[in-house]
């Protein structure tokens, strides 16, 4: 991200939308954890490659790996099964489309590469992973299959013309989910055999799926009718259980949900923006999900939808903080996004705070924290930084969507992956690639594509 400098256009929009916030951001940036610019995170690997057996492996950081045209495969794999899966990689990518022109279009290519290689990895030695279940990373901690991340991967597998991708994809958590109750857990066991552990389950789960499933199963996805009718028919009992939930959960006087862990992942005590944001969302999608779930409970989640906005103004506006506070007590939050086209339909203020946002959450190699409240530590995140992206793209702020685009695809591993982190000095770190970010670069290419 570029340094701000006065009289540049975009940094003039923000500091009128900051106002008088930016003496309470100072506020909260004391008040948190010390400052710790030089916060070290190993990178754990350099991306994946596929061998000629199907199986996935992981590159050792800095390997600098250099793969077959068009694929998953090391260019030094020249045997006969390797060349042959090569070919079918080249296959995959060709029938669908890569967004952008150019460094652009590559760049989206070699994410999608990585997507196509975390849906349904095979591990040696292990259970093989079920069809449609994409992994957040190839490291044991992030190899689990997320809501939220599966949701961004379908819905940009279907924007790049890999539909039948993206059903599976939802198909694998409607699979996953039916022995879970009405609630959705934060993340699944990609064998599709429950949960790694006890975490709570998480709310947003069920906005994300119907967020995706608005996308993957609108009337204009795909040219094959008979296949959309087939999948819509196939979903409809995970679309009801998140529309029931998403109900059942804002069915008060206050329309609020309750508190529940957000995608920071930590135990929430308190209604926070990343829970509400994407329950409003979720019931926003619903409301367009009649031909799939019937008008009856998608007109019920439209209205409950303009409910639930208006409490969330009440509770959240001007400012639309992590927590609904002051400036003094509480920071900007990439929850915002969630607020804004593509994911939500877009709310009062919203847009405004979230420009207000990128200065406070800047870091200072570029890209951007979770939150102002995160922890102060010099490190960029990734999914965040993609997040805004597209967010910018949609917006028409192409200038912001071009700048974070770039400083992403400069900061990715020597093999060309996304990683999760990137440290002060610039290094990327931890999980590479991570598929929610890369889903994310291939979306707000594609919005750069849809809004010129």
């Amino acid at each position: 991200m570029r340094h701000l400098r006065t009289g540049d256009p975009l940094v003039a929009r923000v500091l009128r939308t900051l106002a008088v916030a930016v003496t309470g951001a100072l506020v909260v940036a004391l008040a948190g954890a010390p400052m710790r610019p030089t916060a070290r995170i190993d990178l754990y690997q350099d991306g994946v490659h596929v061998d000629g057996t199907g199986l996935l492996h992981e590159l050792p950081a800095g390997t600098a790996a250099v793969y077959h045209p068009g694929s998953r495969v090391l260019a030094t794999a020249d045997d006969e099964a390797s060349l042959a899966v090569a070919a079918e990689h080249r296959a995959w990518l060709a029938a669908g489309e890569t967004c952008g022109t150019g460094s652009d279009a590559e760049a989206v290519a070699q994410a999608l590469l990585d997507i196509h290689a975390l849906v349904g990895a095979q591990i040696e030695g292990r259970e093989p992973h079920a069809p449609g279940a994409v992994v957040a990373g190839w490291e044991d901690r992030w190899r689990y299959v997320w809501p939220r991340d599966a949701a961004f991967v379908a819905v940009a597998l279907a924007r790049t013309g890999h539909w039948t991708d993206a059903v599976e994809i939802l198909a694998f958590l409607a699979d996953a989910t039916t022995e879970h109750g009405d609630t959705f857990a934060a993340r699944y066991l990609p064998t599709g055999d429950g949960v790694p552990d006890a975490r709570a389950d998480q709310l947003d789960g069920a906005g994300w799926v119907l967020w995706a499933a608005a996308s993957v199963l609108a009337d204009d996805a795909t040219d094959d009718r008979i296949a959309l009718d087939d999948a819509r028919r196939h979903l409809r009992p995970l679309l009801d259980r998140a529309t029931g939930t998403l109900l059942a959960a804002t069915d008060d006087d206050g329309h609020l949900p309750p508190p529940s862990s957000d995608y920071w992942e930590r135990v929430e005590t308190d209604l926070t923006l990343g829970t509400a944001a994407v329950v409003l969302a979720g019931l926003e999608a619903a409301r367009e999900l009649a031909p799939v779930i019937g008008t009856r409970d998608a007109t019920a989640a439209g209205v409950r939808a303009d409910l639930v906005r208006e409490a969330v103004v009440d509770r959240f506006g001007p400012d639309f903080r992590r927590s609904g506070g002051s400036a003094f007590t509480d920071g900007r939050d990439a929850a915002t996004a969630f607020l804004l086209p593509p994911i939500g339909s877009g709310t009062e203020g919203a847009e405004d705070a979230w420009l207000a946002s990128v200065a406070d959450m800047s870091r200072v190699s570029g890209g951007v924290a979770p939150g102002a409240t995160w922890r102060h530590d010099g490190i960029s995140w990734t999914p965040e930084t993609t997040l805004y992206a597209l967010t910018a793209a949609s917006a028409g702020e192409e200038e912001l969507a071009r700048e974070l685009i770039d400083w992403t695809l400069e900061h990715r591993t020597a093999s060309g992956a996304i990683p999760e982190k990137v440290l002060a000095d610039g290094s990327p770190a931890a999980v590479a690639p991570l598929a929610w970010s890369a889903a994310n670069l291939v979306l707000a290419v594609c919005a750069l594509d849809d809004h010129p």
